[in-house]
């Protein structure tokens, strides 16, 4: 690697990481306003941030010869700015947000409740990307073409991955205001429907993404080797027709998260990074770069299974015969 490639590397994770508390910023006032039941103004204001971002880059690439350092703060300011109009919106909007000295009282205990709640979400997080890591480390050990491949692949897979978290995230807070009501059978339905939903988007993006691999390799590389083809293939028919095991793993480890139980989400976080890991060392020495390609399935499976034994023990031990009847009276 040039000195000049490391410099840049160097000026990208500084401006990224400095720039952090913007994306901590938005994500915090978007996930309240959808909290509040607005989902419709975090992403008005991520469209524009999406589009102001296309005109900075523009303009700090090409008039002011920014390079890469120009992006990285195209893309900070533009997201800072999305979020500042998100929470200028909905403090004008709803009264909730607008905080009073009072409010600031008697923060340690709700400090704590949160770092509880947050503190496990983020190491999962953590623990997923070194599994990730793991598995570049075996494809770097098969050669170039594998590497090309493997990164053409996963990029594709990445909108099943997006598209997943995105239906989750609606499903959080909907499941959060309705376990804090009481309202499991509601709990219960909108995990139902969510999960009919993602499945459905999960089909349609599967058969999509199959019947479009070799476009999709050649988005990013122009005229790519049969070798680089064939490890993209693989890697991809094996992963995604399991993406219904990854619907279902995303909204049960949503729905037990939002009710309040980080434990459940964190085991199975561990489990994933346990089968991947596993999988790339002792299943690549046996089968070689389907190792590689199976490592995701089963970390998904293992997971999946974890999570849907613990939300439906808990459903079964919460949802008792009174409260059925009851939400049923109401309907």
């Amino acid at each position: 690697m040039s000195v000049c490639t490391c410099n840049e590397a160097y000026e990208y994770m500084f401006i990224v990481l400095l720039g952090s508390g913007a994306t901590f910023f938005y994500n915090m006032i978007s996930n309240i306003l959808r909290a509040l039941g607005d989902s419709r103004t975090p992403l008005y204001y991520l469209v524009f941030s999406s589009l102001l971002n296309i005109v900075l880059d523009i303009l700090f690439i090409v008039p002011f010869k920014g390079g890469v350092a120009g992006a990285t703060w195209a893309t900070v300011l533009s997201q800072l700015l999305a979020s500042l109009l998100c929470a200028v919106s909905g403090v004008r909007r709803y009264e909730e947000l607008r905080l009073s000295r009072r409010d600031f009282s008697g923060l340690r205990r709700v400090c704590i409740r949160e770092l509880k709640i947050g503190f496990p979400m983020g190491f999962q997080m953590s623990v997923m990307c070194i599994g990730q890591l793991a598995m570049q480390s075996a494809v770097n050990g098969f050669g170039s073409m594998a590497v090309a491949g493997y990164t053409a692949a996963t990029k594709a897979d990445q909108v099943s991955v997006l598209v997943n978290n995105a239906t989750a995230s609606a499903l959080s807070a909907y499941v959060s205001q309705n376990y804090g009501a009481g309202k499991w059978k509601r709990i219960r339905q909108g995990v139902h429907a969510a999960l009919i939903q993602t499945q459905c988007l999960n089909l349609m993006m599967g058969v999509g993404i199959l019947l479009l691999r070799r476009p999709i390799v050649e988005m990013f590389l122009a005229n790519p080797p049969k070798e680089v083809i064939w490890y993209s293939n693989g890697y991809l028919n094996w992963v995604v027709p399991c993406y219904l095991i990854l619907g279902a793993l995303s909204i049960y480890r949503c729905a037990v998260q939002s009710m309040q139980n980080t434990a459940a989400p964190f085991i199975a976080c561990m489990i994933e990074l346990v089968m991947r890991i596993g999988s790339t060392l002792f299943i690549c020495s046996l089968w070689g770069y389907t190792g590689v390609c199976i490592a995701t399935p089963l970390a998904w499976i293992g997971a999946g299974s974890y999570v849907m034994f613990v939300y439906y023990n808990s459903m079964q031990r919460k949802m008792l015969p009174a409260d059925c009847l009851s939400d049923t009276v109401k309907g």
